[in-house]
């Protein structure tokens, strides 16, 4: 393996273990919670829809994912998957 390509599975690895989505974060959401202060927590959404004042974000991919649905301006339902 070529020295270049070992920096760049470090940098892949170390990038992968400085995930905001993770089990650590996703218990510091609550009901409740403004989308700015979620946002702050797991950093700007991977997708976000929604339709008159309801707002479902999703944070990762589809191994591990932190999915959050909004009402108006606050946490309304939260779901994760494969959070480590």
């Amino acid at each position: 393996m070529s020295l270049r390509n070992l920096a760049l599975l470090s940098c892949f690895v170390l990038l992968a273990a400085c995930s905001k989505v993770n089990q650590e974060n996703y218990s510091k959401i609550k009901a409740g919670m403004p989308k700015a202060e979620v946002e702050n927590l797991l950093g700007s959404p991977t997708e976000c829809s929604g339709a008159i004042g309801l707002t479902s974000c999703t944070w990762g991919d589809q191994k591990a994912f932190i999915s959050v649905q909004f009402a108006g301006d606050k946490v309304m339902m939260f779901s994760g998957q494969g959070l480590k």
